[in-house]
């Protein structure tokens, strides 16, 4: 009887507190090496950029400096998954033209969980590593349309829309990109009526960005944000 009295009370007790943490948002990331943090992404056998001890010369060295883990806990989300990959490009075609289909954005594209918002933080590699840009298409992918950026960024798009309905995807764009994958993000965006924050003038070390640089790209998301809500 006492056992049973306790574990009602401790279900009482516990109960108010599984109910908050089920209202709040659930946010997943599928991105690059810029959302990447050692110990912090889904599955742990991607590679990452930051680490805890880096041999980078990033000043990076916790994750609570990086920008997803800024923006959740400031917003009072709670992370559903980080499928973020180093390296890795929107389309199957990697750099010097190996085939990156074990690691593109399309291929991880529905290993995101359960969320309510999804933030897609990509399109750097495919500039960086220059991929072919393609033609925009809307339907009727083929396999060889994947490995080029245009094509491919559609098929992720409505794909993830099928997939995740309901669900807000955000797109994030890097600034200084090639102007190819920058417009091209941004038309093929508008496409889907998918919104997307167009970054600039993020503090880098390697590419990548520092302390200064994380904590940008969080307050051009709230600009965004609160741009929109007006």
């Amino acid at each position: 009887m006492k056992k049973l009295v306790f574990g009602i009370l401790l279900a009482v007790v516990l109960l108010p507190a599984v109910s908050v943490a089920q209202s709040r948002k659930g946010v997943s990331i599928l991105g690059d090496s810029y959302s990447t943090f050692q110990g912090c992404v889904y599955p742990d056998t991607n590679y990452v950029w930051y680490w805890k001890k880096s041999a980078s010369a990033t000043d990076v060295r916790r994750a609570d400096q990086t920008w997803w883990h800024k923006l959740i806990t400031d917003r009072g989300y709670r992370m559903c998954r980080n499928n973020s990959f180093s390296g890795s490009t929107v389309c199957n075609t990697g750099y010097k033209g190996l085939d990156y289909t074990d690691r593109s954005f399309i291929a991880r594209m529905k290993n995101l969980g359960n969320p309510d918002i999804i933030y897609i933080f990509g399109g750097t590699n495919d500039s960086w590593a220059g991929v072919p840009v393609g033609e925009f298409k809307y339907d009727d992918w083929t396999k060889e349309d994947l490995y080029k950026f245009r094509p491919a960024m559609a098929y992720m798009l409505s794909s993830m829309q099928e997939y995740y309905p309901g669900v807000e995807i955000v797109v994030l764009i890097n600034n200084g990109l090639s102007y190819e994958v920058t417009q091209s993000s941004i038309d093929i965006c508008d496409h889907y009526g998918v919104d997307y924050i167009l970054l600039a003038d993020i503090d880098r070390i390697e590419g990548h960005p520092s302390v200064k640089g994380m904590q940008q790209i969080v307050d051009q998301i709230n600009a965004h944000d609160s741009a929109r809500r007006k």
